[in-house]
């Protein structure tokens, strides 16, 4: 069964402002930003989470972990020391904990210069004080969080570029230390996570395949090439995009270049009961990107105006 979660908040930047929007059950079409957070003056964003109450926005930039309230005042911050004068290369990430209270702090110190490896961070959401640090043995541009709708744990995907993608697993109780595991692979990107939690979804570092694995083991349950989707393996890759678009669809995106060199992508839908290809998503995107699932049968796009849409899965 899948449980029933908080209402989902996503966040959009532009002109400077982090815009919350909440997804609701029955909302579609461009979605309207509920609140509105503006920075503290001087703060280029990296990436932002807003609490599920919208009274609270935590972000990073290149140098620091911030969290305000809604009404613009600092609740605490965090330097990332020493300060880095690297502009490009590295992009520091955050998560909310499902409780709320902790938040999670992706650090790319590597590739920022300070002088030693990632750091993945602990913060008590109230006041900012730390409460674990892990030190990654990566040498990551940025990461990805996914928090587990069920138990609470937290997903870390590091990319290292050229050299691979590292996932790690975070636990944390309300009166226990936190609990780091590193999965035995650098070869493959965490996608999405199932709504029950029950599974997450990979893609081969090198486009070759897509993979379902049992959550917390990581043991692979099902993986499907290139091949099984119809396309040749030297002409077609699988992108690094798609998810879980239901409990038991994912939509795995293939890519590749026409005769002409011109690039395509498509969204094909595969059934992880049976780990057979479904059919095919179509949708008004610009590239694999830019289509975010989101587990209910609905997913996201963006819009000339910078606010993104949801659309309904049409019924068959």
């Amino acid at each position: 069964m899948i449980p029933e979660s908080p209402q989902k908040v996503i966040t959009r930047h532009r002109d400077g402002r982090i815009h919350a929007y909440v997804v609701g059950a029955d909302v579609y079409g461009t979605l309207v930003p509920a609140v509105v957070f503006q920075p503290q003056d001087g703060d280029e964003v990296v990436e932002s989470v807003v609490r599920q109450d919208l009274e609270r926005v935590v972000y990073t930039t290149l140098n620091g972990v911030v969290c305000l309230t809604r009404a613009g005042d600092l609740m605490w911050a965090s330097d990332f020391a020493p300060h880095s004068d690297v502009r490009h290369g590295h992009r520091p990430g955050c998560a909310l904990s499902l409780d709320g209270r902790t938040v999670w702090v992706y650090r790319p110190d590597a590739m920022a210069g300070r002088g030693h490896g990632d750091l993945w961070v602990v913060h008590d959401a109230d006041s900012g004080a730390v409460l674990a640090r892990r030190e990654l043995e990566t040498v990551g541009h940025g990461a990805f969080h996914h928090v587990h709708p069920v138990d609470g744990s937290i997903y870390l995907d590091v990319g290292e570029g050229q050299d691979g993608s590292v996932i790690f697993r975070g636990t944390a109780g309300a009166d226990s230390e936190p609990e780091f595991v590193t999965y035995p692979w650098s070869d493959r990107c965490l996608i999405d996570m199932a709504p029950s939690g029950r599974q997450f979804m990979t893609v081969d570092h090198e486009q070759a395949d897509v993979a379902f694995h049992d959550h917390p083991s990581g043991d692979v349950l099902f993986a499907l090439p290139v091949e099984a989707f119809g396309y040749d393996p030297q002409e077609s890759f699988v992108e690094w995009s798609g998810g879980y678009l239901t409990e038991d669809t994912a939509i795995v995106t293939l890519g590749g270049e026409n005769q002409d060199e011109e690039e395509w992508f498509r969204y094909h839908l595969v059934d992880v009961r049976t780990g057979t290809c479904s059919g095919e998503l179509t949708g008004e995107v610009n590239n694999p990107y830019e289509l975010v699932p989101l587990g209910d049968g609905s997913w996201l796009t963006g819009a000339p105006g910078g606010h993104p849409v949801r659309w309904p899965r049409a019924q068959s």
